[in-house]
C-alpha cells in the first residue's frame, strides 16, 4: 500500500504538470499554485513514510491531505474556467479525489488507534 501511494502521488504530480502545460497564458498563477500543491502531496507523502513516530505519521497526512484538498480546489477553478476543456482534467481530478479518500480514511484510523483512552 505504502509503495502505491508513493507511486499514485507522483503520477498525480506528473499528470497535473502535463495537463497544465497546456494552459493559456492567463492561467500563469493558477497553474504555477496547482504544480506546487499537487508535487507537495508526493514530497509529503514520502516524508509521512519516514516519520518518527505515530504522532509525526498523523501530523505529516494532515499536510498530505491538505495540499491534496488544495489541489483538487484548483482544478475545479481552472476545469471553471477553461474555455476549451480536456475531460483528462476529470481523471485526474477522480485520481486526488481517490487519494484523499484513502489519506482521510488512514487518518481517521489513526487517530481511534491512537485516542487517548479514559
Amino acid at each position: 500500500m505504502k509503495e502505491d501511494l508513493k507511486r499514485r502521488t507522483k503520477e498525480f504530480a506528473i499528470n497535473i504538470w502535463r495537463l497544465c502545460q497546456s494552459l493559456p497564458s492567463e492561467f500563469y498563477d493558477y497553474k504555477r499554485q496547482l504544480v506546487r500543491c499537487s508535487s507537495s502531496v508526493g514530497a509529503n507523502y514520502r516524508a509521512a513514510c519516514r516519520a518518527k513516530s505515530t504522532r509525526d505519521f498523523i501530523n505529516k497526512l494532515k499536510i498530505v491531505e491538505e495540499e491534496l484538498d488544495e489541489s483538487l480546489s484548483f482544478i475545479e477553478l481552472i476545469t471553471e474556467l477553461l474555455v476549451d476543456y480536456d475531460p483528462k482534467w476529470d481523471d485526474v481530478y477522480k485520481e486526488g479525489d481517490s487519494i484523499l479518500a484513502i489519506i482521510v480514511k488512514s487518518l481517521i484510523t489513526l487517530r481511534m488507534k491512537h485516542a487517548p483512552k479514559s
